[in-house]
């Protein structure tokens, strides 16, 4: 745990919802639960609702509130930007801060399109000269099981990669009725299902194998295409007499709510992906699948503690997928916690995620994944949407190298 005596880093988060809670507790449980470097100081939380802004301060123990994000850019107190925000506001947020000599940590996907997210990297780079870091937030890496499986791809467990299975699916707008939020908004989001969870599984897919994708060939869909605005009247179907009620202001789903496509590494491995928030039933089934010549891994979200793994190697009697359960303290991440066997949660990962990146600033090296990895995966989802556009003809991936995804 952080001593007294380390120093401190002062952090100011922007945004303080769903993210914004989920990177609230991260921030407290790092120096509660492990031996961090530096303790983080919670000193700021911004957003536009000063009322909600306060009630997340007031619960998390923010020192202060600010309705203005710029305003923490001038405040000495405050080291370290934690953008929670819409995907809209990435750019500029993360611009200004690091201009400002603040570090940044960014929530995924890095930013709305390929141009914005390279005006991210170019000022990240241009920073880093400078000592100042930035890092973006695919969380899902820091989950245990996850990070064991990236260690024996690493140790040759698998040997070569020949298949990869990447399935991130939902069900919470299966309902016509639910109604319209800002992740139905191009404007606001960038994309749908596939920048809100398919940035999701290609990264960790990257992240696994330690290679890229260098093409997709894509199809998306959005099923449906209107649905209530927040605050006008609450219907069971839009369909016949109820989609004419006046009472019920529809709007417009201007994103995918689900897309498939394949692809290919650089290691001449070959993949399938598939993200849909319409998969009825899958409440958050993140689902990872690598297949080599040596051995094969399995991950399921929903069963998180556990990895399962293949050894071609064993004797044919012996053959069999191992369920290993990941909460032994030679595990990543895990000695920090409950003895073997007290599983851990999806909140763990942030708290894990800040450690990383509280590390990295002590050491003074580059945490991962950095902007320039957040740029690619962002250079993933624009192909996709080309290809789908273009009825799933095969799309290139500029840039694809071997080494993306290693930390």
């Amino acid at each position: 745990m952080s001593t007294p005596s380390s120093p401190t880093l002062g952090i100011g988060m922007v945004g303080y919802a769903f993210m914004g809670r989920a990177h609230s507790q991260a921030w407290h449980n790092a120096g509660s639960f492990f031996d961090t470097p530096l303790a983080p100081r919670l000193a700021a939380v911004a957003g536009r609702n000063e009322a909600a802004a306060a009630e997340t301060a007031r619960r998390f123990g923010w020192a202060s509130v600010e309705t203005d994000w710029r305003r923490m850019l001038d405040r000495d107190d405050i080291d370290v930007i934690d953008i929670c925000t819409p995907g809209d506001t990435h750019a500029e947020i993360a611009v200004a801060a690091l201009q400002a000599g603040k570090h940044v940590l960014c929530e995924k996907p890095l930013a709305n399109s390929v141009a914005e997210a390279e005006s991210m990297v170019e000022a990240a780079n241009i920073a880093q000269g400078q000592g100042i870091q930035s890092m973006v937030g695919f969380t899902y890496r820091r989950v245990p099981a996850i990070a064991y499986a990236r260690r024996l791809v690493e140790e040759g467990r698998l040997g070569r990669i020949r298949h990869v299975r990447g399935h991130y699916l939902q069900d919470w707008l299966t309902d016509p009725a639910s109604p319209l939020t800002w992740r139905l908004q191009k404007e606001r989001a960038g994309s749908g299902a596939l920048g809100d969870i398919g940035a999701h599984i290609v990264d960790l897919a990257q992240f696994v194998t330690g290679e890229q994708l260098v093409g997709v060939a894509a199809r998306t869909e959005t099923f449906v295409r209107e649905r209530p605005v927040s605050g006008t009247s609450s219907v069971t179907s839009l369909g016949g007499a109820a989609a004419a009620d006046a009472a019920v202001q529809l709007g417009a789903v201007t994103v995918d709510d689900a897309a498939i496509f394949l692809s290919q590494l650089t290691g001449g491995a070959l993949a399938v992906f598939e993200a849909t928030r319409f998969a009825t039933g899958r409440k958050n089934a993140i689902r990872l699948e690598i297949n080599g010549t040596r051995g094969s891994i399995a991950f399921d979200f929903e069963d998180m503690n556990v990895l399962h793994v293949y050894d071609a190697d064993a004797p044919a009697r012996d053959a069999g997928f191992t369920r290993v359960l990941v909460t032994e303290d030679t595990h990543p991440y895990v000695a920090a916690w409950w003895p073997p066997g007290h599983g851990l949660g999806y909140e763990h990962s942030f708290t894990h995620q800040a450690v990383d990146f509280l590390t990295a600033l002590a050491d003074g090296t580059p945490p991962r994944p950095s902007f320039a990895d957040g740029l690619q995966v962002q250079r993933v989802l624009s192909a996709v949407e080309a290809s789908a556009e273009r009825s799933g003809s095969w799309t290139s991936i500029a840039g694809a190298s071997a080494e993306a995804g290693v930390c």
